[in-house]
């Protein structure tokens, strides 16, 4: 497993957070974790503007794990973005949420969703789903080279 890829998480509740975090050094994914509280901090970070100014463009996380209730720019407005412009557009993003609304699902699959998860209260199952999740995208899934076609 390539631990230097980044995992970006972005949620609004500290507690949750701290449990994802807590579910990926159970199931030994040790990938940095990069935390945006808001739609606006998650799409610094992929952009590389604000507080990630420096950060390096061409290193973009393996996977993104969206909430799609955020303060400031909801999930799916965050989804649309990285949707619309090459830099992000084929960066894997699973919406991690608490929504079960279908409309909300239909939504984000249109908008170019990966994958949708309910977030399951119970520990051992957020576990369970966050190692699926992780591994699938950190050891099986093969990305396309960001660099195009040679």
């Amino acid at each position: 497993m390539d631990y230097s890829k980044t995992i970006l998480l972005v949620d609004d509740n500290p507690d949750f957070v701290e449990l994802a975090k807590r579910a990926f050094q159970k199931s030994k994914i040790l990938n940095p974790v990069v935390v945006a509280e808001d739609g606006v901090e998650a799409l610094d970070y992929l952009f590389c503007t604000g507080p990630w100014a420096d950060r390096c463009p061409k290193d973009n996380p393996v996977v993104v794990l969206l909430d799609l209730k955020l303060p400031k720019l909801d999930g799916l407005e965050v989804l649309a973005r990285m949707r619309s412009t090459p830099k992000t557009k084929i960066v894997p993003v699973v919406i991690l949420t608490t929504s079960s609304e279908d409309q909300d699902v239909s939504r984000a699959y249109g908008l170019g969703a990966n994958s949708y998860l309910r977030k399951p209260v119970d520990f051992n199952k957020l576990t369970e789903a966050l190692q699926t999740t992780g591994l699938y995208w950190l050891l099986h899934n093969e990305p396309p080279d960001p660099r195009g076609p040679e």
